[in-house]
């Protein structure tokens, strides 16, 4: 099996952090919280950023950008 590391103080794969974003985390600090990676050293706080990315559906993520209102038009004439 290729395992390809992103915490190596932890021992925490690509695999592992896929799988706690596809259960609801959807920042490194919530993938801090499920497997302690990025807590130590810090070093593979990027690459947690790089793998949770925009392009991976958030639930949370969306609920927030459905309850945010929309930003007021500013009114040129003015």
């Amino acid at each position: 099996m290729n395992r390809v590391y992103v915490c190596s103080c932890f021992g925490i794969t690509e695999n592992q952090v896929r799988e706690h974003a596809a259960a609801g985390a959807c920042t490194p600090r919530q993938i801090a919280s499920a497997s302690k990676a990025g807590t130590d050293c810090g070093s593979c706080v990027r690459r947690i950023q790089s793998l949770l990315g925009r392009a991976t559906a958030c639930p949370r993520r969306e609920l927030l950008e459905r309850a945010a209102p929309a930003a007021p038009a500013l009114d040129e004439a003015a």
